[in-house]
């Protein structure tokens, strides 16, 4: 693999863990290097840092705190 892109790959630890994790970038890296792009979406995907990820965790954090107000205004209006 050529040294700059295994200096970039080092240099982040999100990166780094995920070419150890999948070995299979390794290789792929080492015979296309100009995927280093598809490399960091895989990346993304596989931490669930995309956008649609984010969207949905803050949505499930959202409907987390909504059902908790729920059963609070319950718990006081028996109370």
């Amino acid at each position: 693999m050529r040294e700059e892109i295994l200096q970039y790959i080092y240099s982040k630890n999100e990166l780094k863990q995920f070419i150890r994790e999948q070995p299979y970038w390794y290789r792929k890296l080492a015979r296309e290097p100009e995927s280093l792009e598809q490399f960091e979406i895989a990346s993304l995907h596989y931490f669930k840092k995309t956008i649609p990820h984010r969207v949905e965790k803050f949505s499930n954090g959202l409907h987390m705190a909504s059902m908790m107000m729920g059963m609070l205004q319950s718990l006081n209006s028996s109370g």
